[in-house]
């Protein structure tokens, strides 16, 4: 099917919008066209054997046997329908419709049911009925052809092709994808849906599985192979059938299992219908939030890819989230920390890496997984945040092998920056102990037409040579004669990791007595609590104006003044700290306060630095603190382990600015060229 097919089918459903325009908000619309979508492409997909299932229920319908395993081996499928009706026949009783079509849905085998519950169908084919509106939107689905394989319009035969005497496609389920994915995007851009809830174009869904799959290229060739997908925020399941697309590319015997978890209850419904329909089993596709109601405990898996939303706090599983955290430790999902309440994005990395099957003692087994981020999971977080301890453990795992940056405006519904993170916990040899980074923001092509806000597009030409250029990279990398090595870098492990060091330096004071002072003591409550408070500020009034440069002299002077009135000198630390802090005025001249017998540090002079985990902490202040400020000094009972990929800081190149004469030249041409048209204007 082209690509003016595809646009025709999406704008035939999308067309019935003008039959609900004014009984439906244009943000309900969803809530009919898809699940009629779905329910009319499972009517299609089983048309070829429909007669011969109804012939098999009446058979068998009054027996003692389980006769839901007969009627799918006589649809071919992993469901079936069992009554007489089509959309076409209903849509010709205009006053049985509502009653007609849901004794349809209700003849569907119980899996297919599950998924029109999911749209709450029967709600809307009465609001429907009660709109007078059901057997025209009935009608208008009729007339869609959703049909898998092209037929013969008299005969309704299958056509064959003359020289391979398969069926010729017609819209094939990958196909349907691209009709779901761009009836959603039309729906999100009704409803104004958050940046985060999108789904990901089909371009970049390739050439994420390339990066993920392609270096198993040669083991998924052995005859009889089998392996394992899994998406744990699926959505309509694109990721899904890409992937097994490539591996079956590659190996059409090879069986390929595919599994997944949504928490939207209509992407859900479309990837389960979309599954029943490919023969994949569609109680592998979990309802519900993979956090707090992992629909696929205790299992691993070969493949493990996602896209999960950006920038979704996790608030709602909050509870469960931090009882798993806390009570199972490194023993659960989410062992190596907790992110920012406000992003869940690095939840879902932990999720996926557990799920990731162990490699065995002779080098079998493992897991090799893909996640789409934005920037913020790169270098979010301080030292021993929940991030960096995130990024911490996933680096000294070594399951990290590299990150590629993608171009902006890629998507449907935000124009960010993106990156794929790709890890293995079988890791090449060449490549143990190393990241890739690969920076492919320069890879795209323009649209002819924006699609929201994506305008751009990763051409065939350029996936394959980003995949080809990932698979290379450690040479890459290497040769600076090579034409991509400027757009490849590899970095060891712990070349991202740090010590935040914290650099403090002595609080130097001198002491005085001003009116301003006077005024803080009294308004002190260390001072207030003396018994004799107000005496004491009497006491001291006639040393206003006078200066001390040491602790000592002034404590001299101020004992003086209040023994001569009479004023006790209070003991306690805390009138002793609010005297020299009120009193006592930073100059970097001044005397050094020391704590038995060290130097106090300063908090308004306190530093950090960040530095590399490879260099000691004492070369670095000698080379870059010492020759400023000499007299710092690192306290190493603050020093915190980080650990951050500041990937468009490797690949930052400075571009100078323009000449000035360069600058003054184009503004002395853009002036003339004003005072032109003022000129004309005048006239």
């Amino acid at each position: 099917m082209n690509s003016s097919k595809h646009t025709e089918l999406a704008n035939h459903a999308w067309s019935v919008a003008d039959l609900l325009r004014g009984d439906y908000k244009p943000s309900d619309y969803g809530k009919v066209i898809l699940p009629f979508i779905v329910l009319r492409r499972l009517e299609c997909v089983l048309e070829s054997n429909r007669d011969k299932v109804r012939a098999e229920y009446d058979r068998l319908k009054d027996q003692n046997v389980d006769i839901a395993r007969f009627l799918r081996r006589a649809s071919g499928r992993s469901f079936y329908n069992v009554s007489g009706y089509t959309l076409k026949s209903i849509a010709n009783d205009s006053t049985q419709a509502a009653k007609h079509l849901i004794a349809y849905i209700g003849a569907f085998s119980e899996n297919a049911q599950e998924v029109m519950e999911r749209y709450e169908f029967p709600q809307q084919i009465r609001r429907l009925d009660s709109a007078g509106l059901l057997y025209r939107v009935v009608g208008r689905f009729a007339e869609l052809d959703l049909h898998p394989y092209q037929r013969d319009k008299k005969t309704g035969e299958v056509i064959l092709d003359k020289e391979t005497d398969k069926p010729i496609l017609n819209v094939s389920n990958h196909q349907m994808g691209y009709i779901f994915e761009e009836l959603i995007r039309r729906f999100a851009e009704q409803s104004n849906g958050p940046a985060g809830d999108h789904f990901t174009p089909r371009e970049v869904v390739e050439l994420m599985v390339n990066l993920l799959i392609a270096p198993d290229d040669d083991a998924l060739s052995i005859p009889g192979t089998s392996r394992t997908v899994m998406d744990p925020a699926c959505g309509t399941g694109g990721m899904l059938s890409a992937a097994e697309e490539h591996i079956t590319k590659h190996n059409p015997s090879a069986t390929v299992t595919v599994f997944g978890q949504e928490l939207n209850p209509e992407s859900w419904a479309i990837c389960r219908s979309d599954m029943m329909i490919k023969g994949q089993d569609p109680e592998n596709i979990k309802f519900g939030n993979s956090f707090s109601d992992d629909g696929h405990r205790g299992a691993h898996f070969d493949y493990l890819l996602v896209n999960p939303p950006f920038g979704v706090d996790w608030k709602k599983v909050k509870d469960e989230i931090e009882h798993e955290y806390e009570t199972l430790g490194e023993s659960g999902r989410f062992g190596a920390g907790l992110p920012r309440i406000n992003d869940g994005s690095l939840l879902f990395l932990q999720h996926m890496i557990s799920k990731m099957k162990p490699v065995t003692a002779d080098g079998k087994g493992g897991s090799r997984v893909a996640i789409v981020f934005n920037g913020s999971p790169l270098f979010t977080g301080a030292a021993e945040s929940g991030e960096s301890r995130i990024r911490q453990w996933i680096l000294e795992n070594d399951w990290l092998e590299g990150i590629v940056a993608l171009p902006d405006q890629l998507y449907y519904n935000t124009g960010i920056s993106t990156y794929f993170w790709i890890l293995t916990n079988r890791k090449a040899r060449g490549h143990q102990g190393k990241v890739v980074l690969l920076d492919a923001r320069d890879q795209f092509a323009k649209m002819r037409k924006s699609l929201g806000d994506k305008r751009k597009l990763v051409t065939p030409d350029q996936i394959k040579q980003i995949t080809r250029l990932y698979a290379e990279a450690l040479d890459a990398a290497k040769d600076p004669e090579h034409p991509q090595h400027s757009k490849v870098k590899v970095f060891a492990n712990e070349d991202f990791g740090y010590r935040r060091i914290t650099v403090e330096r002595p609080l130097k004071l001198r002491f005085e007595v001003t009116e301003e002072t006077l005024n803080a003591l009294a308004d002190s409550k260390p001072i207030q609590k003396v018994s004799d408070a107000d005496a004491l500020i009497t006491a001291l009034k006639p040393l206003v104006g006078q200066v001390w440069t040491t602790k000592r002299a002034a404590w001299d002077a101020l004992r003086r003044a209040m023994a001569e009135a009479g004023v006790l000198w209070p003991s306690g630390t805390p009138f002793q700290k609010a005297m020299r802090d009120i009193i006592g005025v930073r100059d970097p001249e001044g005397e050094v306060q020391l704590i038995k017998g060290n130097p106090e540090p300063d908090p308004e002079l306190r530093d950090y630095e960040n530095v590399p985990l490879d260099e000691d902490v004492e070369e670095y202040l000698r080379r870059e603190v010492l020759p400023h400020v000499p007299d710092a000094w690192i306290d190493h009972d603050k020093t915190k382990i980080g650990y951050e990929i500041p990937f468009t800081r490797h690949f930052y190149v400075y571009k100078p600015p323009r000449p000035l004469i360069e600058i003054d030249a184009e503004l002395r041409a853009l002036e003339a060229e004003i005072q032109a048209i003022l000129g004309e204007v005048t006239k």
